[in-house]
């Protein structure tokens, strides 16, 4: 039974977790969409850079709203050690959606702001995947778990580790 909670405990914090997650990336999606936009067809830059530029304000917004909301539960490991780790990592979520950018730019030869927003939203989205993993592997990481007490196996009450 205790088993069964503890797998119960952990699926809701999770959720809770994926649905912060969730709304910090649905702003920095607008936020990235907008830039990116305004960049691309707005001031006619690049399709590359454009995306570049526009990844680097959205991902500045995410790292905050992360650290400082979705995680902010997490150990914190230091900020310069995160950050560097969150844009090295936001660097491959780019590269994700960069391949699919480039593809239907250059490959493809479609040029229109559909097609381009459509690749941005396709590789947008695998990026995502590869940056929830990955935020939770290696720059927000798991508090630890609490000493436990031999003779009670309870958690030993030990004073708070907030920073």
């Amino acid at each position: 039974m205790e088993f069964l909670r503890r797998a119960y405990n952990r699926f809701v914090h999770m959720v809770h977790e994926l649905a912060k997650f969730g709304t910090i990336g649905g702003i920095a999606f607008f936020l990235d969409m907008g830039a990116t936009n305004l960049f691309r067809f707005g001031f006619g830059w690049g399709p590359l850079i454009s995306a570049v530029l526009a990844t680097c304000i959205s991902a500045t917004f995410a790292y905050l709203g992360n650290r400082y909301w979705t995680f902010r539960h997490r150990e914190q490991s230091g900020l310069a050690r995160e950050y560097a780790l969150f844009f090295l990592l936001n660097g491959i979520g780019l590269l994700i959606a960069l391949i699919f950018i480039g593809f239907t730019t250059y490959t493809l030869g479609l040029h229109d702001p559909v097609s381009y927003n459509i690749a941005k939203i396709v590789g947008v989205g695998f990026g995502t995947l590869f940056r929830f993993w990955s935020y939770k592997r290696w720059v927000f990481l798991a508090p630890e778990d609490p000493p436990v007490e031999p003779a009670t196996g309870l958690p030993e009450t030990v004073p708070s580790r907030r920073r």
